[in-house]
């Protein structure tokens, strides 16, 4: 899922909306996502999981949706004094996203628990008091990764939004200076220690996970060597692991019509499972006239 919409709960949709969309599509289509046979579409082109959000907003209360630390902490990054109603509410738009599909497992990164376990409260809800017999979304599980958190080149959780992250669309040169700067301490000796050094453990991990090889032999191997010998390395992997994906990416930006027909088709395809999943809902809802 694109999520466009997402855009307008900290800012203006930009001018740029549509350029950004492309770009993203580049993103998927270069790390391996097949169109023909994954779904990718865009939120504002399925007004069906807007439906969806007010029978789920009718099952969650105002102090869950406030105790949420994944809000919280996107608000705070946004520098909002006061959340506004599409940035509350947001992780009952993301239970939408996920269950008009019917989704079972969600790949996300430790940060998103909270909302996949509101979605899943959401799901029970919704089955228990409109179709306790026959319940109509199944309750998803969480899907993490080998790396469930990688911080950013600050050491705060990677963002697009906090400019702390390295685009695939960034030159070598451009991730070189990233990882420059990517904070550290003041220990020498290089350690996989996640939890007492979370930075320095962070550029290991990036390192391993581009070589496809374990942290604490990276860690073992650099040593001595400092932050430095490990930041040059971490350029290395991260250059050498995005290089050609990098290269697809490029020729895929030569046609945009071609990444807004793929937005298109999923789109539609996506907009046929979720009209299919509103009817059912209408029917449990005895709102089928």
């Amino acid at each position: 899922m694109i999520a466009d919409y997402q855009t307008i709960t900290d800012r203006d949709s930009p001018a740029s909306l549509s350029t950004d969309v492309e770009e993203l599509v580049a993103d998927y289509l270069a790390v391996g996502i097949d169109p023909d046979r994954a779904t990718i579409f865009a939120h504002s082109l399925l007004p069906e999981l807007n439906q969806l959000l007010v029978p789920f907003l009718s099952l969650v209360t105002l102090p869950e949706l406030l105790r949420n630390p994944t809000v919280k902490d996107e608000a705070a990054t946004a520098g909002m004094s006061a959340l506004n109603g599409l940035m509350l509410t947001y992780p009952v738009h993301q239970a939408a996203d996920i269950l008009f599909c019917k989704a079972t497992l969600v790949p996300v990164g430790a940060d998103q628990l909270p909302h996949v376990e509101q979605t899943r409260e959401i799901a029970r809800r919704f089955n228990h008091r409109y179709s306790p017999s026959d319940p109509v979304f199944p309750e998803p599980q969480a899907l993490l990764g080998s790396a469930p958190v990688l911080l950013g080149t600050d050491g705060r959780k990677m963002s697009k939004s906090r400019a702390n992250a390295i685009a695939i669309a960034a030159t070598a040169d451009q991730t070189a200076q990233l990882i420059r700067t990517a904070k550290t301490d003041p220990d020498p000796y290089i350690t996989y220690d996640p939890e007492n050094r979370p930075e320095i453990s962070n550029l290991v991990l990036l390192t391993a996970l581009c070589e496809h090889t374990d942290p604490e032999w990276v860690a073992e191997e650099i040593a001595g060597g400092g932050a430095s010998q490990l930041k040059r390395r971490a350029t290395v992997a991260v250059n050498e692991r995005l290089s050609s994906i990098r290269e697809r990416r490029r020729e895929l930006t030569h046609d945009r019509a071609y990444l807004r027909e793929v937005v298109r088709q999923g789109s539609e395809k996506a907009r046929t499972i979720a009209q299919r999943t509103l009817a059912q809902v209408a029917d449990a809802m005895h709102t089928d006239y």
